[in-house]
Formats: C-alpha cells, structure tokens, sequence
C-alpha cells in the first residue's frame, strides 16, 4: 500500500496572490492568510413513498476571508469610492500555489468578482507587535484551469 511524502504537503508560504483591480495588477504580498469557500444551496425535497427528505443542489454561493498585514490602504481607498460616490468595485484575485518541494506541480484558482464586505478603516493596537486586518469578501465565479491543478502525488 502507498503513503503521501511529507515532501508533497504544499507549504502555506509557498505561493502567492494577487488582484486585478480597475484593469491594474497588484501582487498581494501582504497576505498573512486567505480561505475561499463555495457552498451549495440545496433545496429540501419531499417525494411520495419515501418518508425522508432529499435535497437537490439549487445554486452556489462563494464567500473567502483573508487576513492582511496593515500596510496597504487599497481597500481602504475601495471603500471610500463606495462611501462618497456610490462606486462599488468588483475585482479579481488569483492564488497560486506553488511548492518547489512538492512533486504535484501548482494549481492556480482565480477569484472574479471579488467584492469587499467590510473593511477595518482605522487601527492601533498597543498590544499588537504587528497590525493586522481581517477583510470579508463574496466571489461570484471561480476558474481553474485543467493544466493549472495539482498532479497526484508520488505515492511512496
């Protein structure tokens, strides 16, 4: 029987993000951490001769949270756009990652439509040796290209 290398585990430093915002690329090198998640609706079905409840897939809804170092006002900037002007911004991010140890190669996931939920507008923390925001998102479509996903791994 075969057994995952520890040397496949893919690292969480290894890898890196970044954004398209207004037509612009911003490598986003101040992520601590960022978790995209997809959720199905499913709607509960009820159907004679069976006393149990089915459910049926009736929709997705993507939502992510990163965690930011505070050294960036980009987000900040968004939303005041939305604040005094009204103007909401949809954006991309793309994570890739990468681990040179790994023998399952990269896999690339691109975020579009990428829209902020709240974002921390001022902070200080004298407790704090490094500050740092933790910034709520929706996604209304996610891409993976088939050359961009991991191989299966070497098994030992």
């Amino acid at each position: 029987m075969g057994f995952l290398r520890a040397k496949d585990v893919i690292s969480g430093q290894e890898g890196r993000a970044y954004a398209v915002i207004d037509g612009k690329k911003e490598e986003m090198f101040y992520i601590k951490s960022l978790e995209a998640t997809v959720e199905k609706n499913k709607a509960e079905i009820r159907t004679l001769g069976r006393r149990g409840t089915q459910h049926k897939a009736s929709g997705w809804s993507g939502t992510g949270s990163m965690t930011i170092y505070y050294v960036t006002s980009l987000f900040r900037t968004m939303m005041l756009k939305y604040i005094n002007e009204g103007i909401d911004t949809y954006f991309s991010i793309t994570v890739v990652n990468e681990d040179p140890a790994s023998s399952i190669g990269t896999q690339r996931v691109t975020l579009n439509n990428v829209n902020l939920n709240s974002i921390v507008m001022a902070s200080l923390d004298t407790e704090s040796d490094a500050l740092e925001e933790e910034i709520e998102f929706t996604f209304e479509d996610v891409f993976i290209a088939a050359a961009d996903t991991f191989k299966s791994p070497t098994l030992g």
